[in-house]
């Protein structure tokens, strides 16, 4: 079956579907009523997902800069590409706690984090409807509609500051640490 041309039965379907939301939902109706003048606001049927927001490019030139200042200081690139299959735990524990002092340097020196929610884990909370699900994903038995109240596992973290050094004209962020000879 082709998507953009439905079949009988799935073109009925959908019709009594869209029949009971408009009469239920005004807000489904008004967006039908937009679409139906051309707008083109697409309304969601009950048991579909919404469509995804569309996707917009980002330069890589400051995740990349961050990249390099983390094999900086922590040579966290040189960690990863490290197969540590070959290493004992205390060995790789020992490279680790080297590298998360470095890496932890980076990330309080050029960034500002902090938690999403204030709330200590583990506590009680209500998250009421129009809560942001950005800021907070929703786990376990999640049916119905919000209010919802559960148990806060993780507090969430956001940046809140990025201070970036700024770059020289001409710098290859594409470079995260340059080859070294020793002569």
């Amino acid at each position: 079956m082709n998507a953009l041309q439905p079949n009988f039965s799935t073109r009925l379907s959908l019709a009594l579907r869209a029949f009971w939301r408009i009469l239920n939902d005004g807000s489904f109706a008004g967006g039908v009523l937009r679409l139906e003048s051309g707008e083109g606001a697409s309304p969601v049927l009950p048991g579909e997902p919404p469509k995804p927001a569309p996707l917009r490019e980002t330069l890589p030139d400051s995740a990349l800069q961050l990249l390099a200042l983390l094999q900086q200081e922590g040579r966290f690139v040189d960690f990863l590409e490290e197969n540590v299959t070959a290493y004992s735990d205390a060995d790789i524990g020992g490279a680790a706690r080297v590298v998360h002092e470095g890496c932890r340097k980076v990330v309080r020196d050029y960034l500002q984090i902090e938690p999403v929610r204030a709330e200590n884990e583990g506590a009680r909370l209500t998250l009421a409807a129009g809560f942001d699900p950005a800021t907070v994903r929703l786990t376990g038995n999640v049916v119905g509609q919000p209010p919802f109240t559960g148990t806060l596992m993780h507090r969430g973290w956001r940046v809140a500051r990025i201070t970036l050094p700024k770059l020289a004209e001409g710098h290859d962020t594409r470079v995260l640490a340059p080859a070294e000879v020793e002569l």
